[in-house]
């Protein structure tokens, strides 16, 4: 899974920006935008417009839970105008080399179906970054978020030469907490009442990983 093509330069990344839209009103797009293998069942591929109504429809039905998780977003049912919006920036800023915006997808029986993102954001100065991700509930379990963010932080620390990458998710995420753990960040501390939801803040807990410790971790 290591050294994976995903940066604007791949000539399977220029493909799929450049793909029409699918998706129609389900979660499903075809495996025309096949960018990363995540094993046999799995994959990663560009999040762009190309899958605007798929996108739109995986965050519909998974919103009312993503909203416990992420303060500032998914507070409300996606529009599709405002989904195309979102990834054609998230487009943009991929082309300017500041954000990896990924979507997983599974395989299914008439293509390959939407369950998830993966995201990393680029500070290029500092050489340093940092992951997200999310998932549709029916698909955790299966170590999904584990293969995409191992694929995002090989090619973080790969062709990107980052030298660090941070994540960060509310004290309560216990399954977010174990992906840090299980992929070998350190915590680093706790940011007090930092997450601002409509009804509350949460603390945030901050992890890091630097390069050498991947690849230690890699050997």
């Amino acid at each position: 899974m290591r050294r994976t093509g995903l940066g604007p330069g791949d000539s399977r990344t220029r493909v799929s920006v450049t793909a029409t839209d699918l998706g129609a009103d389900a979660p499903t797009v075809t495996a025309a935008l096949f960018t990363c293998p995540l094993g046999d069942d799995a994959a990663l591929i560009p999040r762009t417009v190309a899958i605007a109504k798929a996108h739109q429809a995986l965050v519909e039905v998974n919103y009312e839970r993503l909203a416990r998780w992420f303060p500032d977003a998914f507070q409300k049912p996606p529009t599709l105008e405002g989904t195309r919006a979102n990834l054609e920036r998230a487009g943009q800023a991929w082309l300017e080399g500041s954000q990896l915006p990924l979507s997983i997808a599974v395989k299914a029986e008439d293509g390959w179906r939407l369950v998830g993102w993966a995201n990393l954001l680029i500070d290029g100065p500092a050489r340093s970054g940092e992951v997200g991700y999310w998932l549709d509930a029916g698909f955790e379990g299966r170590g999904l978020v584990t293969r995409a963010v191992t694929a995002v932080l090989d090619h973080a620390f790969g062709p990107l030469g980052l030298h660090r990458v941070a994540l960060q998710t509310t004290t309560d995420n216990k399954r977010s907490r174990s992906v840090a753990h299980r992929l070998g960040f350190t915590q680093e501390g706790v940011l007090r009442e930092a997450a601002a939801f409509p009804d509350e803040r949460r603390d945030l807990v901050v992890y890091g990983l630097l390069a050498r410790e991947w690849r230690k971790a890699a050997n």
